[in-house]
């Protein structure tokens, strides 16, 4: 930022001049003046940073010319100076919309902790967020070379969020290039540690293993349900990462209180039709097919897939609970608005599931939507997306309804998802699956070092369509693609966000438990 200008505008502002004098030797620009009419005059032909303005000077009073200063510049901030204390001037004063209120005498130092306030906040603000991750650099890379659990991954995933977010309000672009890169290397090492222990996750029977897609429900929301007592709602947005929960969470604290905030793991692949039905039903994919019959891949003649409610219901009865519950689905704008008219009857159950589906649409909707293209070009457009469309959602509303009523919630998701960028070559027959961060088949050709490879799918607890299926997923940024036409894809691809393989941003997802403010 270049020099300061300051408009001092006060009718003893010769009795000022230490004042003046001393803020100039900071670094400073003040332009004194003693009439309200003078300062105005001042505004018009030197922009100034901040105003510093008595309230009882004569002519036109520092009321009136904070209301013309504040309709013609109205992102200037203005300082209030005053020898009254009276409430009703000072009810006016913010009321106009002033940035800070003093009351004289005043001395040097709280004059230049105002301008600091209002005018280096953000510097300064800048400055120790890059000081204190400078600090977090060398611990987070120091912890990469350690031996980490699941629980060790949750926490420094958890981290790197946490400094992603602070890094977004600071405009330091080369901090953020470095969180990037530190960013990636966890992130292939996490795919690493992902892929080496998730076949042994699934079949371990000393409970030695992170809560997954299969197992959440039961062991960490239906414990805190109760029959005929005070009913839970359970809010499901579809396709959540933990980055965007957190950039969500400022509003939702208005209206409720964050008790725990967990992750846990999604199973593969981390798409609907497998972590989404694997969540309501209790169940991994070859258990659902066993009990409901195919919920993906369906061929002709064959039954509909088992909705979710269904799903649910099946898992209360699993775990002997009898509890009277009902399952709502919206995905679109007026099913949200029919929802916050409804919820009051919804209630009379006592378990009440809400899944909503717009960040899953949105992720979709990137690669065929230029607007939502420019919109969510990058992670921290994408968090912005989300936040804006949260604060105007039904679902907010929804949230402020349950919070008048006393309600307990529990927010969670399906899976997350990842922005990719490396395309990855693969080549499949006619039967294999398009979606861009797994493949299933029994004619994949691909390079084995570029994927993670399930060739024996019973052991993930896989469905397969023939003897020799197998599966493979794309880790880190990568993308699964056919060489024919295959730049075209990579266009029409490359940027967007996807889900269905492993990352950090995939895998771990967020649980909430909240109680009502």
């Amino acid at each position: 930022m270049g020099e300061i200008k300051i408009l001092w505008a006060d009718d003893e502002i010769d009795l000022l001049k230490p004042h003046i004098l001393f803020l100039e030797e900071k670094g400073y620009k003040v332009f004194p003046t003693n009439n309200g009419d003078e300062a105005l005059e001042f505004l018009e032909y030197q922009p100034m940073d901040i105003v510093f303005l008595d309230e009882q000077m004569p002519g036109l009073s520092g009321l009136e010319t904070l209301s013309a200063i504040k309709e013609k510049y109205p992102s200037i901030p203005v300082i209030m100076i005053t020898k009254s204390e009276e409430e009703h001037i000072m009810e006016d004063a913010i009321g106009s919309k002033i940035s800070d209120y003093l009351i004289k005498p005043v001395n040097p130092n709280q004059i230049l902790l105002s301008v600091k306030k209002n005018l280096d906040t953000k510097r300064l603000v800048s400055e120790k967020t890059m000081s204190d991750y400078q600090q977090e650099f060398r611990q987070i890379g120091m912890r990469l070379n350690d031996r980490l659990d699941f629980d060790d991954w949750k926490e420094l995933y958890k981290k790197l969020v946490y400094w992603e977010l602070e890094l977004d309000n600071s405009n330091r672009e080369d901090m953020a290039e470095i969180l990037s890169m530190q960013k990636e290397e966890a992130n292939r090492l996490f795919c690493r540690y992902f892929e080496n222990n998730y076949i042994d996750w699934l079949n371990d029977t000393q409970n030695d293993v992170p809560e997954m897609s299969h197992t959440v429900f039961a062991n960490r929301i239906l414990n805190n349900a109760k029959e005929e007592g005070e009913p839970l709602v359970v809010i499901c947005i579809d396709n959540l990462r933990y980055d965007q929960w957190r950039a969500i969470r400022p509003e939702l604290s208005n209206y409720y209180r964050v008790e725990e905030e967990d992750l846990y793991f999604s199973i593969l692949p981390t798409a609907t039709s497998y972590s989404r039905n694997a969540l309501f039903s209790g169940l991994l994919p070859t258990e659902v097919e066993q009990r409901y019959g195919k919920q993906w891949d369906r061929e002709e003649g064959e039954k509909d897939p088992v909705t979710e409610d269904e799903l649910l219901q099946g898992m209360l009865k699993l775990h002997g609970k009898g509890l009277k519950s009902t399952f709502k689905q919206i995905s679109s704008l007026d099913e949200g608005r029919k929802l916050v008219g409804s919820i009051q009857n919804l209630l009379q159950n006592d378990l009440v599931v809400l899944s909503f589906n717009f960040v899953d649409m949105l992720t979709h909707s990137k690669t065929e939507m230029e607007m939502v293209k420019e919109l969510a070009e990058d992670e921290a457009a994408y968090r912005s997306v989300t936040k804006t469309w949260f604060s105007h959602s039904p679902l907010l509303d929804v949230i402020k309804k349950l919070s008048e009523l006393k309600v307990k919630l529990v927010i969670t998701t399906d899976h997350g998802n990842i922005k990719i960028e490396k395309a990855v070559k693969v080549i499949g027959d006619k039967n294999t699956n398009t979606n861009l961060r797994y493949k299933q088949g029994k004619n994949l050709n691909f390079d084995p070092k570029d994927v993670f490879v399930i060739d024996k799918p019973e052991l993930a607890h896989l469905p397969k369509r023939n003897v020799s299926s197998k599966y493979i997923f794309a880790h880190e940024r990568d993308f699964l693609v056919y060489p024919n036409n295959m730049n075209y894809h990579v266009g029409l691809y490359k940027d967007t966000f996807q889900h269905g393989g492993i990352s950090m941003e995939e895998i771990m997802v967020p649980i909430v438990y909240c109680e009502p403010k």
